[in-house]
């Protein structure tokens, strides 16, 4: 990808620390945010602020895998000094003043008030009205995709669109139902596919996409159960011919191969020194390996894949050895223990500064959707929803599923929900994919796991409660 070039500029205008939630609602600087925002270049600044707020620690930096992976059978915490937050929500023991839980909320409203002051200030710069509209729509396409993280990790929660002047208006908030947040993550979506591009060249590639767009939307529908939507979300992609599987899986995640036909968006990383690189190289290297598996910098011990994972592939899945390690070499002796290698690279510039981009959409992901949303709409034996799942099998090197193995539409949905978990694997939909088909108490409980219905969802975090008692209540059982 090419956008870290203008990511290094965001950092004039990256927001403070977030410490006390939506205390953080306030502008960009105190002392220039009115005079900030005067011509093109200052909006490219503002446009590449929200991007970066993707790599929060609250965003994909780390709270995204600990939920979407943390949470689910994929993976989980071996050693309590992997950290107490982490743990938590690996254990189902998350209490309201998790530090994970209140970074999360945090960071996304920081993400999210980066995306309003560009919707709200760009009016009022004299520039080319195409690219004007090509940033409103790549930060609505940002803003949607943090509100349907927050969405699906809080339920209700505050919907904020626009600039938060001052501290004191941000008391004014309070949770607005579900129904209305998915309202405006459709309505963003739809206005984003509009006016993005399909694709871009030079120092604009990674930026979002139409084709993200429309397969974010997708994502969307298929959480609401909008089965029709969804399908023809997805055949629009298809139909494009702007994505494709790659023929080797392991291709997709190679440092090197970034940007590729496969990846509708991701987290843009660069490693060198800038703020920049991505975490994921250290964060889920086993705790106690030194640098034999990092070279640089100590292991975290993060999302080491549980052995149910280990297990789920099928033999001969070439997803398995691209996805995961068994184990480790160190001065000589193998140390058994498997770990996500998706995510190495092989020579990072520092600890926590790699150069892995993180991948949030991908088009295998994209044609399973449209498999489900298929078989929802009507189960038909051997039919397209057959014949896409297959397409996904053949690249892992796996025989074709008939209709004789599986016969129904129920069978069909576990086929997806299997074949979702492997080749999706350590990317964050395992989490999300078990809530949003009702099966994660099932799930969960038949591996042994505690999951109590109300932890379907995380507390509000204890200062967001503290901070606006009146208008901010906690979630049934926290």
């Amino acid at each position: 990808m090419k956008l870290y070039r203008i990511l290094i500029l965001m950092g004039a205008i990256m927001l403070p620390s977030c410490k006390k939630g939506f205390l953080d609602l306030a502008p960009i600087s105190d002392t220039n945010s009115v005079n900030f925002y005067r011509n093109a270049d200052d909006m490219l600044n503002a446009v590449n602020a929200a991007y970066g707020s993707l790599q929060f620690s609250g965003m994909y930096n780390l709270s995204m895998y600990a939920i979407g992976e943390g949470m689910s059978d994929n993976t989980e915490i071996l050693d309590a000094q992997s950290g107490i937050d982490i743990s938590q929500l690996d254990a189902f023991s998350t209490l309201s003043n998790n530090g994970i839980v209140s970074t999360t909320w945090n960071d996304h409203y920081r993400g999210i008030l980066s995306c309003n002051t560009v919707i709200d200030r760009i009016g009022g710069v004299t520039m080319d009205q195409a690219l004007k509209d090509r940033f409103v729509a790549e930060v609505k396409f940002l803003r949607a995709l943090m509100y349907f993280n927050l969405v699906r990790v809080f339920g209700d929660v505050p919907l904020v669109l626009t600039e938060t002047a001052d501290v004191s208006s941000g008391y004014a908030y309070t949770r607005n139902p579900v129904s209305e947040i998915y309202t405006q993550i459709i309505q963003d979506l739809q206005d984003a596919k509009q006016k993005l591009p399909a694709s871009y060249t030079g120092t604009n590639v990674g930026r979002a996409t139409s084709g993200a767009a429309k397969g974010m939307l997708a994502k969307v529908y298929l959480t609401q159960k909008k089965w029709a939507e969804a399908a023809a979300e997805t055949k629009e992609i298809i139909d494009s011919k702007t994505y494709d599987l790659l023929p080797s899986y392991a291709d997709v995640f190679k440092i090197s191969n970034k940007g590729n036909k496969e990846l509708l968006f991701e987290v843009q990383y660069k490693k060198g020194g800038y703020g920049l690189g991505s975490p994921f190289n250290n964060a889920f290297a086993p705790r106690l390996a030194g640098v034999a598996v990092t070279t640089i910098g100590a292991g975290s011990g993060h999302n080491l894949p549980t052995a149910d994972m280990n297990k789920a592939y099928e033999t001969g899945d070439l997803r398995k050895d691209a996805s995961l390690a068994q184990g480790y070499t160190s001065a000589g002796k193998f140390v058994p223990g498997p770990f996500i290698k998706k995510y190495l690279d092989p020579a990072p510039f520092a600890g926590g500064d790699a150069d892995n981009n993180w991948p949030v959409l991908r088009y295998a992901d994209v044609l399973l959707m449209r498999a489900e949303a298929l078989n929802e709409v009507g189960y038909v034996a051997g039919g397209e929803a057959f014949t896409i799942l297959n397409s996904i099998r053949k690249r892992a090197g796996l025989a074709d599923k008939t209709a004789q193995e599986i016969p129904t539409q129920a069978a069909f949905r576990l086929a997806i929900e299997s074949e979702r978990r492997v080749e999706l694997a350590f990317e964050n939909h395992r989490w999300f994919d078990l809530v949003r088909t009702g099966r994660a108490m099932e799930v969960m409980t038949a591996k042994g796991f505690n999951l109590p219905a109300f932890r379907l969802l995380l507390p509000i975090p204890l200062t967001q409660i503290q901070i606006n008692p009146d208008r901010i209540q906690q979630n049934p059982g926290y």
